[in-house]
């Protein structure tokens, strides 16, 4: 013989309690004639076969068919009221839960045409306050069946659909840098609150109180932007890590050759990401380009001369190399490059030394 509930409360609500059944082991058995006493911010809901039927509000209820109609025509208890009924009783609480935390984890993207490598990953955090806004359609997503639901059960989901409202809004609004997604930050403390409610209403919530932190950049790998952009942005971004590399390692190839390096792709990808600077850009290239040319063509040349000094000897020993050598006084001698006493040491030192030698 199954035993009736007389009378059913639930006063001891947790903090971050949405939904309570009673009994929790699972249905219960009633009779019309049983009383509900359901507390200020809450709401007791019958359900039978995983049907969401009717709902008492705060107050002390005697069941009758009365005020559980949609119950008692699907029962039968039209005409035998106190015939005994089978059904789950659930108390939802209506309270707000504030101060809940949330945060931009994954990031919302962000993109930037024109502004550094085109996308922008933002982080920020905060807190809301949320609770339930309609009972019935809230009990029929996500508490049907279950003993108890608080909102850690479904916290990932409000995190999820907080950040897709968010990327959504920020997106529509036309944001293209972080100062503009803060301006929106700003408004929805305020006016497009009401627009994120609309979202957060097809699951029988509200979000009464929203605030954050301004948003800041993701400071990330450059790898970690690959998903995020498309094919064309990435190789620009690429292109930007060469360059910085060329520019932070001006000794590969030669100091100025590194450097034109660097800047040579680094100013390919700003004119790329900034159309109306590419002339000058392109300007400043070909000058960097007839420099490094210069600079190659000094080197050759130096390189060229430098067998040529290395072949003469340090002291000449030939007769040959003596007459040489008395001509090189001469051409000096000529020039200013050696002064007239100096000339006639060296002179006779290697007259008289070409002589010994038969020259």
């Amino acid at each position: 013989m199954p035993r009736i509930i007389d009378v059913v409360d639930h006063t001891n609500v947790m903090d971050d309690e949405l939904v309570y059944r009673e009994p929790q082991g699972g249905s219960g058995d009633f009779r019309m004639g049983s009383q509900v006493i359901v507390q200020e911010s809450q709401v007791a809901i019958f359900v039978r076969q995983g049907q969401v039927l009717d709902a008492l509000g705060p107050g002390s209820h005697t069941l009758t068919t009365g005020n559980l109609p949609i119950l008692s025509g699907l029962i039968g208890l039209a005409t035998s009221g106190r015939t005994p009924f089978t059904a789950d009783l659930y108390f939802v609480n209506l309270k707000d839960l504030p101060q809940v935390p949330w945060g931009t984890n994954p990031p919302i993207v962000l993109e930037t045409p024109g502004k550094g490598v085109g996308v922008v990953l933002l982080i920020t955090h905060g807190v809301i306050d949320i609770g339930v806004e309609d009972p019935m359609r809230f009990m029929k997503q996500y508490a049907v069946g279950k003993p108890i639901l608080r909102l850690g059960d479904i916290r990932d989901r409000i995190q999820s659909m907080l950040l897709g409202e968010l990327a959504g809004l920020l997106s529509s609004s036309g944001a293209q840098s972080i100062m503009d997604a803060n301006r929106l930050l700003g408004d929805l403390e305020g006016a497009a609150l009401a627009r994120l409610n609309e979202q957060f209403a097809q699951i029988g919530m509200r979000i009464k109180a929203f605030e954050a932190k301004p948003f800041t950049a993701k400071d990330v790998p450059t790898d970690e932007l690959r998903n995020y952009v498309d094919i064309d942005t990435w190789e620009r971004i690429k292109r930007l890590d060469v360059a910085n590399a060329a520019a932070g390692n001006p000794g590969a190839g030669g100091s100025l050759a590194g450097a034109g390096v660097g800047l040579g792709v680094g100013q390919s990808l700003g004119a790329a990401m900034n159309p109306e600077q590419a002339a000058l850009q392109q300007q400043q290239q070909m000058m960097m380009n007839q420099m490094m040319m210069q600079m190659m063509q000094n080197n050759q040349q130096g390189g060229a001369q430098a067998p040529q000094q290395a072949a003469a000897p340090a002291v000449p020993q030939t007769v040959e190399e003596i007459r040489a050598y008395l001509d090189q006084l001469d051409m000096k001698l000529a020039s200013g490059e050696l002064s007239e006493s100096m000339y006639d040491k060296l002179s006779q030192k290697w007259e008289a030394r070409l002589k010994d030698l038969g020259g």
